[in-house]
């Protein structure tokens, strides 16, 4: 039987670090062979990562220009799941550059790459946001309706609106804020649960938004349902083979 084959897009940041490092330790557990590659765009991945995953393929992508995936297909081929973790997530550098937010979180040449294969037997796991919604009250349920106040958000939105008509496989998660442990190779952007400690341990006040509710998400359990998606698509197509 071939291996299958999971692709994470954004996989030099946070939560793509953790799905790696995460799918990595399970490749020998599984009835199936797991291939790894995932992307990156703006520096080349660490050395600290790439000794952490060692099996897993680096591809150079990007998303704006669809630059890199013809590559994949050669080296990679068509992916059996891919998780979208690549966005312009800080909402500050959304306000700052509004174009630069949509061509990179609305994945209009990942959906066009991933067209491309005859087999439409690719799962895409897109991650969204808690801020496609306008934040006025608590446990939104996903037939709310959004109503986005930032820049950020009216991206992700977007992005959902994109996907849901030009792709047929596909399943949004719409996270909040993701804490956790720090990465095999930490990221330059500020972690929640690591900045509070470093504020604290200045003996320094720390100032939080009062204006929003927010249901944070711990960084591993995100990752278990997205191996859990994962998983049972594979198993499906496993089990359609035999």
């Amino acid at each position: 039987m071939s291996s299958k084959k999971i692709l994470i897009v954004g996989g030099t940041g946070y939560l793509g670090q953790h799905l790696l490092q995460e799918f990595t330790a399970t490749q020998n557990t599984l009835p199936y062979a797991l291939s790894l590659a995932f992307t990156y765009h703006t520096n080349p991945p660490p050395e600290r990562l790439l000794k952490a995953i060692p099996h897993a393929l680096p591809f150079h992508v990007d998303l704006r220009t669809g630059n890199g995936f013809d590559g994949m297909s050669q080296n990679f081929g068509q992916p059996d799941v891919v998780v979208n973790c690549a966005a312009l997530s800080v909402p500050r550098a959304c306000e700052v550059d509004p174009t630069a937010a949509m061509a990179i979180n609305v994945p209009s040449a990942l959906v066009k790459w991933l067209s491309s294969f005859s087999n439409g037997g690719t799962l895409l796991i897109h991650l969204s946001t808690d801020q496609v919604y306008e934040g006025t009250k608590s446990f939104y349920k996903e037939d709310d309706e959004t109503l986005p106040v930032n820049v950020y958000g009216r991206s992700k939105v977007a992005a959902e609106q994109f996907i849901s008509a030009n792709y047929s496989n596909f399943a949004i998660l719409r996270s909040s804020i993701i804490y956790g442990p720090q990465t095999v190779s930490p990221v330059p952007k500020s972690l929640p649960v690591q900045w509070m400690d470093s504020v604290l341990a200045k003996g320094e006040a720390m100032d939080f938004f009062h204006d929003e509710f927010r249901c944070p998400v711990y960084v591993k359990d995100l990752v278990t349902i997205i191996w859990t998606l994962t998983n049972k698509w594979i198993s499906g197509l496993v089990l359609s083979l035999w």
